[in-house]
C-alpha cells in the first residue's frame, strides 16, 4: 500500500467530509495524539533531552517551543470545530513532563475547553511519556496508575534481550485513568509500545500488550461492566500479532468473543487509511481499542461505540494544513523537523479518535 499524496487519500477526505453528520448529539469524543517530541527548553536531570535545548543540535529556543504548543493546540481546536465539541479525553505520546502539559492546557486556542491532565513520569531515557487530557465537567477522575514493562511473560514469549539487556531496559509505562463517564465505570489505558527500530522489537510489543491485556482482566473481574479503551501509539499495526494475538484485538463486533477487544483500526488500515509513513507504506500505529461493554448497542442507556459512517467505527483526521505539500516528504504528515531542520510542522502521526454515545 503505497500512498504518496493528499489526493490519493479518498476514503479519508470522503469521511473528513462527512464525518459530523455521524456524530450524534450526545456523543463523546475520544482520541489519541502522537504530538512528536513535545518537549520544553530546559535540561530535566537524568533526562537525555539535551537535543531538545537551546545549545542542542535542534536549537530548541523559546520560540520554537511556542511555535510546538500553538500548532499542536491549534489541531485539537480544529478537531474540536470540525467534531462540534471538544474530546472528553484525548491520550498524549511523546510529552516530556508536566510543564508542557500545563503550558499546552492554556494555549489559547484551547483554553476555553477546560482541559485538566494526567501524567505520571515514567522510566524512558529519552523522558517522554503517555498522558491523558480531560474536561472534568465529562469525566471524574477516580484512580491514576502507572504500568511498568516487565518481562515476566505468562504466556512463554521468548526474548531476543539476554537477561543481563533486559535488566537494562527502560521504555515508556502504561498510563491507566479509571473515572466516571455519563454516570458509568469508565477506564482509559495510554500506550506507547516499544520502537521498531532495526525492524526489532515484536517480542517487545507482544509483552506490552500482554501486559495490558492482563490489566483490563482485572478491571472487568473487580468493576462489572466496565467501560475500557485502550488507545496509543503502538508501533504495530492492528492486524499484527501482538494486538490481535495478545491484546486480543478483533476486526468486528460480531467476531468478538469473551474478554475480547473491538479493533476498529484493523477494518479501516485494510481500506487504506493510515496515521503514519513509512518507506512509503502507510501505517497505522495509532490505535484505539474499546471492550465488550462498549460494543453492546442493544443495551438502553448505555454507553457505546458510535459509527463514523457506513462501515467503519473510527476517525483520522488529516486536513490538509496538517499534510507536508511540498518536498520529499508531500503527502505525508507535516513534521516539526526535515532533514534536521526545524519546518514548523506538527507531528510525524495523525491523531485518531472515535465517538461513543448512550
Amino acid at each position: 500500500m503505497k500512498i504518496r499524496t493528499l489526493f490519493l487519500f479518498p476514503v479519508v477526505l470522503a469521511l473528513l467530509a462527512g464525518c459530523t453528520a455521524f456524530i450524534p448529539e450526545d456523543a463523546y469524543v475520544i482520541g489519541f495524539y502522537n504530538v512528536e517530541n513535545l518537549f520544553d527548553t530546559e535540561h530535566d536531570r537524568g533526562k537525555n533531552d539535551l537535543a531538545f535545548t537551546p545549545e542542542g543540535e535542534n536549537a530548541w529556543t523559546p520560540d520554537k517551543y511556542e511555535k510546538k504548543l500553538s500548532n499542536i493546540a491549534s489541531v485539537i481546536a480544529a478537531m474540536a470545530e470540525k467534531n462540534g465539541r471538544w474530546h472528553t479525553l484525548l491520550g498524549l505520546a511523546e510529552v516530556e513532563n508536566d510543564r508542557v502539559l500545563e503550558d499546552l492546557v492554556a494555549r489559547p486556542e484551547i483554553a476555553e475547553a477546560g482541559y485538566k491532565f494526567v501524567h505520571v513520569e515514567g522510566p524512558d531515557v529519552r523522558g517522554i511519556d503517555c498522558a491523558l487530557l480531560y474536561r472534568p465537567e465529562e469525566f471524574k477522575v477516580v484512580d491514576v496508575r502507572a504500568l511498568p514493562y516487565d518481562f515476566n511473560s505468562a504466556s512463554g514469549i521468548v526474548f531476543e534481550k539476554t537477561p543481563a539487556e533486559q535488566a537494562e531496559f527502560k521504555t515508556r509505562d502504561v498510563l491507566c485513568v479509571r473515572g466516571v463517564l455519563a454516570g458509568e465505570v469508565f477506564a482509559v489505558y495510554v500506550c506507547h509500545w516499544p520502537s521498531r527500530n532495526g525492524g526489532k522489537g515484536s517480542d517487545l510489543r507482544c509483552r506490552a500488550a500482554e501486559i495490558v491485556r492482563e490489566d483490563i482482566f482485572t478491571l472487568e473481574q473487580r468493576y462489572e461492566g466496565i467501560n475500557i479503551v485502550v488507545m496509543g501509539d503502538m508501533n504495530d499495526n492492528p492486524e499484527d500479532v501482538c494486538m490481535t494475538d495478545y491484546l486480543r484485538g478483533r476486526e468486528t463486533i460480531g467476531e468478538m468473543a469473551e474478554g475480547e477487544l473491538f479493533s476498529p483500526f484493523l477494518r479501516m488500515h485494510k481500506d487504506g487509511f493510515g496515521t503514519e509513513e513509512y518507506h512509503g507504506e502507510w501505517n497505522i500505529f495509532d490505535c484505539i481499542f474499546v471492550n465488550g461493554a462498549l460494543t453492546d448497542t442493544d443495551a438502553q442507556g448505555s454507553l457505546h461505540i458510535c459509527k463514523s459512517d457506513e462501515t467503519h467505527y473510527g476517525y483520522v483526521f488529516n486536513p490538509p494544513f496538517l499534510v507536508q505539500q511540498e518536498g520529499r516528504y508531500a503527502g505525508t504528515p507535516f513534521r516539526t523537523f526535515s532533514g534536521g531542520q526545524f519546518i514548523n510542522g506538527y507531528s510525524d502521526h495523525y491523531p485518531t479518535y472515535i465517538t461513543i454515545s448512550k
